[in-house]
């Protein structure tokens, strides 16, 4: 799989948890097009699907097993390291730990697992 389409998954996965969990309106830059997302954001789904990518790969599978709660913890906690990497002083919203991220958030972040887990079956059968 290309990096340009693990990027893609991660960001579709992203904009249809924003679709469905977001409490009314979301702002714009979270349901941005691919085209539209900043550089930075683009690297980091792209790394964080790969993250998710090799946790499954190296646990066989056995991350099917983990409750959905812990399978956004690690959705969020990889996404915080690219934070770190990309924003020199970020606000503290950005890097919040699970407890303090809003119900729809951690969510998007189990969804996101999901999507990914998914689009690597699907890969596996070509």
């Amino acid at each position: 799989m290309h990096d340009i389409d693990r990027g893609r998954i991660f960001r579709q996965a992203w904009i249809a948890g924003v679709t469905e969990h977001y409490p009314g309106e979301p702002k714009p830059g979270y349901v941005a097009t691919w085209e539209d997302t900043p550089e930075w954001e683009k690297a980091s789904a792209i790394a964080v699907h790969k993250q998710i990518a090799a946790f499954i790969e190296t646990t066989d599978g056995a991350t099917s097993k983990l409750s959905r709660e812990q399978r956004a913890r690690f959705v969020a906690l990889c996404w915080i390291g690219q934070i770190h990497k990309h924003i020199p002083d970020p606000k503290p919203s950005y890097v919040a730990d699970w407890e303090q991220l809003p119900h729809w958030q951690q969510q998007v972040d189990a969804d996101i697992f999901d999507a990914v887990e998914a689009s690597l079956a699907t890969a596996n059968q070509q």
